[in-house]
């Protein structure tokens, strides 16, 4: 399969948890419900793509503790395995989600080996090559640095979308170099704060770059093409239960736009109403709609763009 997606990040086991508030320091809060899913920002991005209908491939290491029943589940999607690589000596990631009354979220997360993709050395780039879009989510910063050089302008896309992760791996430094080499930027309103440090920005209105997505939750996105800001608002979840992953699941709808055929704007209403569908269920991966289903969600928004 020739991929018109191909994403690199992690792909983990989620511990999603919910409690009435998060406890204080030296106590304990009963935990009101427990599930545990496939997850990891590739994962979840790749999982919701190809369940649209886009050809994806994805790229990462994960142990040889990853459970082959999300293996299966993986590959029933449509999703290209070929680069997902199970190595010794790491354990899978893993993550435990806290998520609060207020839909808050605590996380500690266990990196397992694609954080440490530089020091495994195996060099995965076939399916990227190949792809149209290419997008980078957490993982080892020099690892993905050093492919998105080797990919870059080569007629294709290069997105840069660090996540959480923005916070602690990056600094100026890899910030600069990874700007350098993609084209489109993701993150969220949080994200936000420690990016626009790291470029010494006020905000992104002031940043001479073609394409920056900033999500903001219940308040919507913010799109800069090409130094024009375009907002747009949520589309609304029958309910919301847990937000895990939104934000993931979001990217996954706009590729499914681009790979339709939709505009950029389009596509974002499209990525909004993916992302609708996937908070009305505890976990990314238990919710995830037909193509059909986004476009009738996203109808009446698609008809005033």
């Amino acid at each position: 399969m020739k991929p018109f997606l191909t994403v690199y990040g992690h792909v983990s086991i989620d511990q999603i948890m919910s409690v009435e508030d998060f406890p204080r320091m030296n106590t304990t809060e009963d935990a009101l419900t427990k599930e545990t899913s496939l997850g990891g920002t590739a994962a979840n991005v790749a999982v919701v793509a190809a369940s649209l209908g886009v050809p994806t491939a994805i790229s990462s290491f994960v142990g040889t503790d990853f459970p082959r029943k999300y293996e299966d589940f993986m590959s029933s999607t449509g999703l290209c395995l070929d680069e997902l690589v199970k190595v010794d000596d790491y354990d899978t990631s893993t993550a435990l989600v806290v998520n609060d009354h207020n839909l808050d979220q605590k996380v500690l997360f266990f990196q397992g080996p694609h954080g440490f993709a530089s020091k495994i050395g195996i060099e995965l780039i076939k399916k990227a090559s190949e792809s149209k879009f290419v997008h980078f989510c957490t993982g080892d910063p020099a690892y993905h640095i050093d492919l998105m050089r080797k990919l870059k302008g080569k007629d294709r896309m290069i997105a840069f979308d660090p996540a959480q992760e923005i916070h602690r791996l990056w600094n100026e430094r890899l910030m600069a170099d990874a700007m350098a080499n993609c084209d489109m930027l993701f993150c969220n309103r949080f994200e936000a704060e420690s990016v626009l440090k790291y470029l010494h920005a006020d905000s992104f209105d002031h940043l001479n770059f073609p394409f920056i997505l900033c999500t903001k939750g219940t308040d919507g996105c913010e799109l800069h093409l090409n130094g024009t800001r375009i907002d747009f608002p949520i589309i609304k979840a029958d309910k919301v239960v847990d937000a895990t992953g939104a934000g993931d699941s979001f990217r996954g709808g706009f590729y499914a736009g681009q790979y339709h055929g939709l505009s950029i704007e389009e596509s974002i209403i499209t990525a909004a109403a993916t992302s609708s569908f996937i908070v009305e269920k505890v976990g990314t991966l238990t919710n995830i709609p037909t193509w059909d289903m986004v476009m009738e969600r996203a109808d009446k928004a698609l008809t005033k763009v």
